[in-house]
């Protein structure tokens, strides 16, 4: 098992518990073990691992569906078993996973910010324009009230 793949788990969660915890997910294969994934983790990426977790996580059973939409008949098996590896490291220590999240994270907000001042400077224009109206009005406006006052 010199050659351990691991692909690592993204999602929410497993975001959450890097930027936490220094925690990272793994799948990895069914005959890896504790030791076999601390030696990879610490080779590929070059950090040290402080303490490695394994759980196996069952297949779901599958089923048919009628073409009315309902399901029916037996199950007709199960969805492969997965095994993930919790690698914790030890403090001051990171790995990319995440970096091009984080990047494009970055990138939205600073998009987003452009936008807020876009429409504040579109909504002061549009508040100053209307304070000029209610003060004096277009000139249609001024010339009836002169009539008006006749």
């Amino acid at each position: 098992m010199k050659d351990l793949f691991l692909k690592p788990r993204l999602s929410e969660q497993t975001y959450t518990l890097a930027q936490t915890a220094r925690t990272y997910v793994f799948d990895v294969p069914m005959e890896a073990n504790k030791h076999s994934v601390a030696r990879a983790v610490a080779a590929q990426y070059d950090v040290k691992v402080e303490a490695v977790n394994m759980t196996t996580v069952k297949g779901k059973a599958k089923r048919t569906i009628s073409l009315t939409g309902r399901r029916r008949g037996p199950v007709d098996g199960t969805r492969s078993d997965v095994k993930k590896a919790y690698v914790k490291l030890v403090k001051g220590a990171s790995l990319p996973v995440f970096a091009a999240i984080e990047e494009s994270q970055e990138k939205e907000d600073k998009a987003q910010e452009q936008i807020d001042k876009a429409m504040t400077k579109q909504l002061q224009k549009e508040s100053s324009k209307s304070a000029a109206r209610s003060t004096g009005g277009n000139r249609v406006t001024r010339l009836f009230k002169k009539q008006g006052d006749k």
